[in-house]
C-alpha cells in the first residue's frame, strides 16, 4: 500500500513538473544563439555537417531540429518543445530507471528537482542543445552503471544502448564528449581491474572494446572538424575568464542560471541558494563516509559511493576543460557548458539526500527549489511574453519589401530578425574579423560575410541595417557612400534576453 502511494506521488511530481516547465516555452523569440539553431535547421542533413564543422559545437542537435522542421515546417515554438520534451523525458528517468536501479526515494528526489531546480526551469525551453545533452549524458551513465553492476552477465541491450547514448553524447555538445570520455575511461579501469582479480579475459573486457572501437570509428569523421575547431579556438575565442567573477558566475549560474547582464533572482540570493546546497552536501558526504566505515557490508559500501562517483564525473569533466584551456591557451570554460552535466550533479543530490539526508534539511532544500523557481517563473513568464517583444517583427515585417538587403554587424541582433526572412540577401560586415564566414553560412546560402563595405559601392536598392544599441554603421554608410540616402529610422528595447534592435532603411540610389 505504502508503495502504490510512493508511485503515485511520484506520477503527480512527474505530471506537474513537467507542466511547470511548460509554461514560459510557449513564444518565438529569438535571441543569437537560438537564431543560429534556426538557420541551422532550414539546412540539409549534409549542409549542416559541413557548416556545423566551422561552428564550436557537433551536429547532433541541429539535424533533430532539421528532422522537425521538414516534418512541421519553420515552426520556432515546436523548436523550443524540443527542449522541454529532453528535460520531461529527463525527469521520467527518475520513476522508470532510477527508481528502479536507486530506490524510490531517490527516483523521486530526482524527477522533483529534474523539474524544481531553477536552472533546468530557465533552459527547459532554450532553443540550444543543452537540454538534450544533459538528457544523453544522463541516459549514458545509467547504462553504464547497469552494465558495471551486471558484469557478469551478457546483456547485450545495455551494451549498445550505452554505445548509443555515448556516441549520441558526443556528437551533442563538446562538454558531453568529455563526460563520455571520462565515463567510457572509468568503466574501463574497472574491468581491467576485474580482469587481474579473476586473471582472465573476462567478457565485460571484451565488450567494453568492441563498443570503444565502434564508437571511435563512428566518431572519426567528425574529428577533422574537431581539430579544426581547436585551431580556431586557439586564434581567438570569445569565451573571457577573470577571477573572482569567472567563478562567481560560474557558481551561481549551476543553482539559478544566472548568467553575464541576464539575472533572474539576486545574485546575492543565487550564492545563499548555494552555499545552503554544498554545506548540506558536505555534512552528508562526512556523515556517509563515517557510515562506510563502521559498515561490514560490502555491497552497501559500494552502493553508498554511486552518488559520490558521479559528482566526481561532474568535478572531472570541470577539472579537463580546465587543462584544455592550459593547453590551447585560451579559455574553453564557460558555465552554461555545465548544464550538459547536470543531470549528474541532480542525480549527485537526489541519492544523497534520499539515503543520507535528514527530512527537515531536506524539505529546507525543496521549499528554497520551489521558491527560488516560482520567482524565475514570474520572471521568464513576463519577458518572455512581454508585448515588447513582437514590435521589432512586426515593425519589419510591415515594412520589409521584397528585394531587400539585410545588413548586420557584430551585435548579433540583425540575425535574429534575419532568422525570420532566410529569402532575402543578408550580408555581415565582420568589423571584429572574428573568422566565422563558413560558420554563419547556417543563416542561409545568401548570407555574404564581407571585412569592408566596398561591395555596396556599385550597390543600387533598399538596405536594412540593423544593429544592438547604435547606428554606427549607418552612420559610416551615409557618410562614406554619396549614393546612401537615409529612409528611416528606429529603435526598439525588448524584454526578452533585454535584446535592443536600432533599424536603419537605407537607399542606395543608382549614380550615373
Amino acid at each position: 500500500m505504502e508503495k502504490n502511494k510512493s508511485k503515485c506521488l511520484h506520477i503527480i511530481i512527474i505530471i506537474l513538473g513537467i507542466i511547470w516547465v511548460s509554461i514560459p516555452v510557449f513564444h518565438a523569440n529569438l535571441w543569437f544563439d537560438e537564431s543560429y539553431s534556426v538557420g541551422m535547421a532550414n539546412h540539409t542533413f549534409s549542409e549542416i555537417w559541413n557548416i556545423g564543422g566551422h561552428d564550436v559545437h557537433p551536429v547532433l542537435y541541429y539535424w533533430i531540429l532539421h528532422i522537425i522542421q521538414l516534418l512541421f515546417g519553420n515552426q520556432i515554438i515546436l523548436y523550443r518543445i524540443f527542449s522541454a520534451i529532453c528535460v520531461a523525458i529527463l525527469g521520467i528517468l527518475g520513476y522508470t530507471h532510477i527508481r528502479k536501479d536507486f530506490g524510490d526515494k531517490t527516483g523521486m528526489f530526482f524527477s522533483f528537482l529534474v523539474f524544481f531546480f531553477p536552472i533546468n526551469l530557465v533552459y527547459a525551453g532554450e532553443l540550444r542543445m543543452y537540454t538534450l545533452a544533459m538528457l544523453l549524458v544522463t541516459l549514458m551513465a545509467i547504462y553504464a552503471y547497469r552494465i558495471y553492476k551486471r558484469k557478469e552477465e551478457k546483456n547485450i541491450k545495455n551494451w549498445i544502448l550505452f554505445a548509443i547514448f555515448s556516441l549520441a553524447s558526443a556528437y551533442s555538445h563538446y562538454y558531453a564528449l568529455v563526460a563520455a570520455g571520462i565515463i567510457n575511461l572509468l568503466l574501463f579501469i574497472s574491468f581491467v581491474v576485474e580482469e587481474k582479480k579473476k586473471k582472465q579475459f573476462t567478457y565485460s573486457l571484451k565488450a567494453f572494446i568492441l563498443s570503444a572501437v565502434i564508437q571511435i570509428a563512428c566518431y572519426l569523421p567528425w574529428i577533422m572538424y574537431l581539430l579544426l575547431q581547436v585551431s580556431q579556438v586557439s586564434n581567438g575565442f570569445w569565451i573571457g575568464i577573470s577571477f573572482p567573477g569567472t567563478i562567481i558566475e560560474f557558481f551561481t549560474f549551476q543553482f539559478t542560471g544566472n548568467l553575464g547582464d541576464t539575472t533572474y533572482v539576486s545574485n546575492i540570493l543565487a550564492g545563499i541558494f548555494g552555499i545552503i546546497i554544498c554545506v548540506y552536501m558536505i555534512y552528508l558526504y562526512v556523515k556517509r563516509k563515517k557510515e562506510n566505515k563502521e559498515n561490514s557490508d560490502e555491497n552497501k559500501k559500494k552502493e553508498s559511493n554511486l552518488a559520490l562517483l558521479a559528482i566526481s564525473v561532474y568535478g572531472l569533466v570541470i577539472l579537463a576543460v580546465c587543462l584544455a584551456s592550459l593547453i590551447i591557451w585560451r579559455p574553453v570554460i564557460y558555465a552554461r557548458y555545465m548544464l550538459c552535466v547536470t543531470g549528474l550533479f541532480l542525480f549527485f543530490l537526489a541519492d544523497t539526500m534520499a539515503k543520507m539526508g535528514n527530512q527537515k534539511w531536506n524539505m529546507l532544500i525543496s521549499t528554497l527549489c520551489i521558491a527560488i523557481s516560482i520567482v524565475i517563473m514570474i520572471n521568464l513568464v513576463q519577458n518572455n511574453y512581454d508585448a515588447s517583444n513582437q514590435e521589432p517583427l512586426n515593425y519589419i515585417k510591415e515594412n520589409i519589401q521584397e528585394g531587400d538587403v539585410i545588413l548586420n554587424g557584430n551585435e548579433g541582433s540583425g540575425f535574429v530578425i534575419g532568422a525570420n526572412y532566410p529569402e532575402h540577401t543578408h550580408y555581415f560586415w565582420d568589423q571584429a574579423n572574428w573568422n566565422v564566414e563558413e560558420a554563419y553560412r547556417a543563416f542561409g546560402t545568401d548570407m555574404h560575410t564581407v571585412y569592408n563595405l566596398d561591395d555596396f559601392k556599385n550597390f543600387t536598392g533598399r538596405v536594412w541595417i540593423i544593429n544592438a544599441n547604435n547606428y554606427a554603421i549607418c552612420d559610416y554608410v551615409l557618410e562614406n557612400f554619396e549614393n546612401a540616402e537615409l529612409l528611416e529610422k528606429k529603435e526598439f528595447k525588448t524584454k526578452y534576453k533585454n535584446f535592443e534592435y536600432t533599424f536603419a532603411l537605407v537607399n542606395f540610389r543608382d549614380v550615373p
